[in-house]
């Protein structure tokens, strides 16, 4: 599975990006799909979590209520809405799959990622 994130970008606190994650392969829709983010000089943290079929989500604690994970297993894309960006946002966004994942935050448990996408909050 080849991965290939976009929409990232530059925008004002407050505002919102959608980033989307388009993979090869007709295989997508058995995987288990994950956004992760690394801001400079740290580590990469999970961000979200979605199930093969969608019916499951995860997202780690300083996003709830502002960012949304959703796929398109017809599409092969998965999505990451994020609304009311804050400037600790600032990062660069990878997708990742997993065959099988337990943890969503679990960084080995995924097989393939994206190269990235820049989201640059201004305050």
């Amino acid at each position: 599975v080849q991965l290939q994130a976009f929409g990232g970008g530059l925008v004002q606190a407050g505002g919102s990006l959608r980033l989307s994650c388009a993979a090869s392969g007709r295989t997508f829709s058995r995987y288990y799909m994950g956004w992760f983010r690394q801001a400079p000089g740290k580590e990469r943290e999970v961000v979200a979590g979605i199930s093969w079929s969608g019916g499951s989500t995860y997202y780690t604690d300083f996003v709830k209520g502002r960012f949304t994970i959703s796929r398109d297993n017809a599409k092969n894309t998965v999505y990451l809405q994020m609304n009311s960006l804050k400037p600790e946002d600032t990062a660069v966004y990878y997708c990742a799959a997993g065959g099988y994942v337990t943890n969503y935050n679990h960084v080995y448990e995924y097989d393939y990622w994206g190269q990235g996408t820049l989201v640059t909050v201004s305050s």
